[in-house]
Parts: C-alpha cells; sequence; structure tokens
C-alpha cells in the first residue's frame, strides 16, 4: 500500500517467523492468551511502525533522523498520557513514586530506541527489519529463563529456532 514490495525470500522469512511466534506464545493445551492476542494486535501496529520508518528514514541525515524520533518520541508521550487519563486516577503521589521508572521508560525504551531504530532504518530493508524486531519475543524469552528461572519447553525452543531462521532466510534470499 505504501510502494515497498517484499521478495520471496522475505515472505519465506515472515512465514517461518510467524509460526515460529506461535509455537513459542501457545499455552500446553495449544490455545493462546488473551495477553498473546494483545500482543498480536499490537504486533500488526508495529509492522505498520516499520514499514512508515522504512518508508520515511532513507536519505536523512543524523538530524532529520533525530527529528523523525522526536516527533514519534512527543506522539508517544501523548497517547500514553491519554491513555493514562483515561484508565488510572493520576495522583502527584503517584507520578512521584513512579518519576524513576516512567523516566527511565520514557527516554531510553522510547527515546533512545526510536532514534537507533530510524537510524538504523535508514539503510534496511523494512521487511527485514520487521523480522528481525520481532525476535525481541525469542530474547524476552530467553531473559525469562536466564533471570527468573523460566522454563523454555521443547516446542518454545522450536519456535525460537523458526524464528532465527526466518531471519535468516529473509536475510539471505533475495
Amino acid at each position: 500500500m505504501i510502494g515497498q514490495r517484499a521478495g520471496l525470500g522475505s515472505w519465506m522469512g515472515c512465514g517461518l517467523a510467524v509460526i515460529g511466534m506461535y509455537l513459542l506464545s501457545v499455552t500446553g493445551d495449544m490455545t493462546v492468551d488473551f495477553g498473546d492476542i494483545l500482543v498480536l494486535v499490537s504486533a500488526v501496529f508495529w509492522a505498520v511502525h516499520v514499514l512508515m520508518i522504512g518508508k520515511l528514514s532513507p536519505g536523512m541525515d543524523g538530524v532529520d533522523a533525530v527529528k523523525l524520533s522526536s516527533v514519534q518520541f512527543a506522539t508517544c508521550a501523548v497517547l500514553s498520557m491519554v491513555g493514562a487519563l483515561a484508565t488510572e486516577e493520576i495522583t502527584l503521589a503517584g507520578l512521584s513514586g513512579a518519576a524513576i521508572p516512567i523516566l527511565y521508560g520514557g527516554l531510553m525504551s522510547v527515546g533512545v530506541a526510536y532514534t537507533l531504530q530510524v537510524v538504523a532504518q535508514r539503510n534496511a530493508n523494512a521487511a527485514h527489519a520487521a523480522i528481525i524486531l520481532s525476535l525481541e519475543s525469542v530474547f524476552a524469552a530467553i531473559g525469562g529463563f536466564l533471570m527468573l528461572g523460566e522454563i523454555l519447553t521443547v516446542r518454545a525452543l522450536i519456535g525460537c529456532g523458526l524464528m532465527l531462521v526466518g531471519m535468516l532466510v529473509s536475510q539471505l534470499k533475495p
């Protein structure tokens, strides 16, 4: 819809990554939890985000990349505030108690991450970038295993492997 075409390798890699994500996400009885459905819906929005950055960022210099990421940062802040006002009771004591996590999440997770994404996608294929970014769930699963003692089942490990293979196929096959 925005003039970007994905090659066969990207579609194959995407298919493998989707199957891998399913295997990583399903429960023991092969169903998907409500939280996983929310993640799937958010993945659609992230895919649109990655495609838009892929469309806007090529040819940008460093200053323009920072300007674009600043617009993203401000948009995220406004939308987050609207969501907070709609769903939470905001108090000065609550803000004071959560100031450090809010600042860290806003500055590092949004500010730094959006800036690095725009800079990195100046020279990257958007489909490849989307598949690479989907590996976040693999790193989350590994982090949960290493830091929280969560169990990675054989099915989840196969899912992680398929996602990694999908990323490699999308990169290697034109």
